[in-house]
């Protein structure tokens, strides 16, 4: 079994699991990889044995069996930039609060490699959104990706801006508000569901697209085929707009148009069999609670 870690460098609360998980690896004799910032932050806390490490730019492929990442549902996200197209299925351990990505409670981690060794889970693929523009993005370079959703929104004002918007070419609507959020089925229970879109099962082939405070108030959420072109352009008081790819920003210029679409490559969740959607949403969302029950 080879296996990659990786945990925000942030979360030193998170280290005395992942040494546990370490020591669980161990005694099935896996080869163990660790991302760079994060060995070394392990490295000033405890004495830990030498591993491979790796970056964003090298050190990963697809002999990899799973890629562990400590943190919250933003460390996550994180992990895609370092898995990428290269297929390797990821499992979150939940050291933050909501932990709707990142399921697994820490306290339990042993069970990620026991029940991996054992099969007692399944790979669930989710699909991903990607944005292309011409130099004004560049910033994103290869990681122009996300796997919740693409946001554009006002930058520097507190004007709402028009968000002219086009399906397979034809015109939808111009919503006028303070952005856009183009969100995957995984992105549903995130920004989109905050700004009032709907909850979506990840294994959906689907896409949302949820106005952020519109001032049209006719202004709903659609959900439309994930094999949509969607095109954009924003216009406002100012000369520039944010569009952001999960927890990547960068700044362009209003008149750019923005052609966004289903990538060409998925991200591999590992779904246990103690764990699921469903189960999710009742325990992390709370689905259907009412006291009088």
């Amino acid at each position: 079994m080879k296996v990659a870690i990786y945990g925000q460098t942030y979360q030193d609360n998170a280290l005395a699991y992942v040494i546990e998980l370490l020591d669980e690896l161990q005694n099935e004799n896996a080869e163990i990889a660790i991302e760079k910032d994060f060995y070394e932050l392990l490295g000033q806390h405890y004495k830990v044995a030498d591993y491979n490490v790796f970056t964003e730019a090298v050190g990963l492929d697809d002999s990899f069996d799973m890629f562990v990442s400590f943190g919250g549902d933003g460390t996550i996200l994180r992990a895609t930039t370092y898995v990428r197209d290269t297929g390797i299925p990821i499992v979150g351990v939940n050291t933050g609060r909501l932990g709707f990505l990142s399921t697994f409670k820490k306290e339990d981690v042993r069970k990620v490699v026991q029940e991996f060794v054992k099969g007692d889970y399944a790979i669930v693929e989710r699909s991903l959104v990607e944005v292309n523009a011409d130099s004004e993005i560049e910033k994103f370079g290869a990681l122009n990706f996300a796997l919740n959703e693409v946001t554009v929104s006002r930058k520097d004002t507190t004007s709402m801006i028009t968000v002219e918007t086009y399906l397979n070419d034809e015109y939808l609507t111009s919503y006028w508000a303070d952005g856009l959020i183009i969100s995957t089925p995984t992105g549903s229970t995130g920004y989109s569901l905050s700004c009032g879109g709907p909850v979506i099962v990840p294994t959906a082939k689907s896409l949302v697209l949820t106005p952020i405070a519109p001032h049209n108030l006719n202004a709903r959420p659609l959900v439309i085929s994930d094999d949509t072109i969607i095109r954009l352009k924003v216009s406002g008081r100012e000369e520039n707009h944010l569009v952001s790819l999960d927890s990547r920003i960068a700044s362009v210029e209003n008149g750019k148009e923005l052609k966004i679409n289903k990538a060409r490559f998925t991200i591999k969740l590992i779904e246990y069999t103690s764990e699921s959607f469903l189960k999710t949403l009742r325990n992390k969302l709370l689905w259907g609670e009412d006291k009088r029950n």
